[in-house]
């Protein structure tokens, strides 16, 4: 108990940038973000459904430039959109919609996903983006869940098909 009272440890020197991938990979990355986001928005666009969420592109910035990262992966990618959202749709309809609430739904979805292991940082704004938007509980299905799975589902394919990446 002791140790997780034990303030983070503050380094005084500036980590060094990593080293600039090549224009390639560049160019592979772009592209993958590219086709994912495009994908969500010709299905939302197509089936009259709401696929697209504000959180997603910052998910393709980890699916596609960092796809090795715990916060990349599957768990961690639909785990913490669907924690995120469940979270903020509670907090709104049960809390309501004010200022404290939103607040207490952020950090509460943050807990949430620490302790069930599924943290994807983009999700962590889906609470603010809930209380700006107000939607109902339909907003877990469409745009959280489906447009997470398809997220994920291109972002497999193309880094399989580019990279021969499980």
């Amino acid at each position: 108990m002791e140790n997780m009272l034990r303030k983070p440890s503050v380094k005084t020197t500036a980590a060094a940038l990593p080293p600039r991938p090549p224009l390639r990979q560049v160019c592979l990355v772009w592209f993958g973000s590219c086709l994912a986001i495009m994908s969500i928005a010709l299905l939302s666009r197509y089936s009259d459904q709401p696929w697209v969420l504000g959180s997603f592109g910052a998910s393709c910035v980890l699916l596609f430039g960092f796809p090795d990262a715990v916060f990349s992966q599957t768990r961690n990618l639909i785990g913490g959109h669907l924690v995120c959202s469940l979270i903020g749709l509670a907090f709104l309809k049960f809390a309501g919609p004010d200022w404290w609430a939103m607040a207490l739904a952020v950090s509460s979805a943050l807990a949430a996903m620490l302790l069930t292991q599924t943290v994807h940082p983009p999700a962590g704004s889906n609470p603010v983006i809930i209380y700006l938007t107000k939607p109902d509980w339909q907003f877990l299905w469409f745009p959280t869940l489906s447009g997470a799975l398809v997220l994920w589902a291109v972002s497999r394919i193309y880094l399989k098909l580019c990279y021969g990446k499980r």
